[in-house]
């Protein structure tokens, strides 16, 4: 397979982990999205609002709308994960969407991360979902957008700063770029990860 690539046949999927109405991680993973379609993909935001997902439970099987939310994963060339972060991690929301889901959403697949913050960078809570992906078998773009201080770096038009804006479009531009790299080889983390059963 290519490392890289450009083509249109490459959709991504963005999945908000923030229920709120305007919620900034939404804004932002809609401009990343701005990116994906520059690269020649196409893109949407998977808004977990939409869903009914009650706390995953292992000895439910696929309760409320759980597999339409993990059909829109599992056929996604490329995932986006987004998530404000609270408590020093990601999202209870995006947590638990992501309990949902195994190796058949993510064994292989590019994933690129973003996380909005109140306060200071949040790379906690990037460092805590690239676990997780790793786990999944993964494979997760070195790239990744932090937005610190989120409040203040939108205004009715979007991201104010160019800079911080180009990571978010380059977030983007990247996860189709890689969408058909070669997967690695099964990571530690993954072998150790007893899932859904344990």
């Amino acid at each position: 397979m290519s490392e890289t690539t450009t083509s249109e046949s490459i959709h991504v999927v963005a999945v908000c982990g923030s229920l709120r109405d305007g919620s900034y991680t939404r804004r932002a993973l809609t401009r990343a999205l701005d990116g994906v379609r520059a690269a020649g993909g196409t893109g949407e935001v998977l808004d977990l609002r939409q869903y009914r997902l009650p706390p995953f439970d292992a000895d439910e099987e696929r309760p409320g709308d759980s597999v339409a939310v993990v059909r829109r994963i599992r056929e996604a060339d490329a995932v986006l994960l987004g998530t404000p972060m609270y408590h020093g991690s990601y999202s209870g929301v995006l947590k638990n969407a992501l309990d949902y889901c195994g190796f058949d959403e993510f064994e292989g697949k590019t994933v690129g991360l973003l996380a909005v913050a109140g306060g200071g960078f949040p790379v906690a809570a990037l460092e805590h979902l690239r676990s997780v992906c790793r786990a999944l078998d993964a494979w997760v773009l070195p790239h990744q957008a932090a937005l610190p201080n989120v409040s203040a770096q939108f205004d009715e038009a979007g991201i104010v700063d160019e800079g911080l804006d180009e990571r978010v479009r380059i977030l983007g531009r990247r996860v189709v770029q890689y969408a058909r790299i070669e997967p690695d080889p099964s990571t530690f983390e993954a072998d150790e990860n007893v899932g859904a059963d344990g």
